[in-house]
């Protein structure tokens, strides 16, 4: 079975990424093909860049790279769910993505946006080169949720729309055919 981190990458006070990191996980649960994993940023709490060698070198120093990079290695495909921050993606995934290299070689990444009118398509935009850059394989079609607060219920749930839904099922369809061709190149390469 394939491992997937979705990945919460906002760690803002009071983030929906929450709500809808768990509808994404339990659509990857139910989908068959993941054994899921939901990885909060905010919990990791990883300072700003703050290892004295390159990541390519993978001499961790710090406890919390060390976790980080396990995590990641873990992984054989992910969902990064991400707001959009002034038309541009959050710096918290940034500095995730930025504190490794190796293990995120030949892996599969799915994006799920929200925000407001644009659904968080900018950002997401803009995390497709710093995603390819570090050898993953992001994938050409990703979710948007224009809006996100329509689908906050008052007792604070996210009620994905069918639209929603159908597009999760789509990405993770990609995801599962992407990783399954990925794994042996990875086997062979690292």
């Amino acid at each position: 079975m394939l491992t997937l981190n979705v990945i919460i990458v906002s760690t803002r006070p009071g983030r929906v990424g929450p709500l809808i990191a768990k509808c994404v996980a339990e659509a990857a649960t139910k989908h068959g093909k993941f054994e899921v994993k939901t990885i909060d940023l905010a919990d990791l709490n990883l300072p700003l860049l703050d290892e004295p060698q390159h990541p390519m070198l993978r001499e961790y120093q710090n406890e919390h790279t060390k976790i980080w990079s396990k995590l990641v290695e873990a992984g054989d495909a992910f969902v990064f769910v991400t707001p959009e921050y002034d038309f541009f993606v959050p710096a918290s995934l940034v500095n995730a993505i930025d504190y490794l290299a190796h293990e995120w070689h030949y892996k599969p990444a799915g994006l799920v946006g929200y925000g407001g009118a644009s659904g968080g398509m900018r950002a997401i935009q803009a995390a497709k080169p710093l995603i390819a850059n570090m050898g993953m394989m992001p994938l050409p079609a990703s979710v948007f949720i224009h809006h996100f607060a329509q689908y906050v219920s008052d007792d604070n749930e996210f009620q994905p729309s069918e639209d929603h839904e159908r597009t999760v099922t789509m990405m993770l369809n990609e995801l599962e055919k992407w990783a399954t061709v990925l794994k042996p190149l990875r086997a062979k390469v690292i």
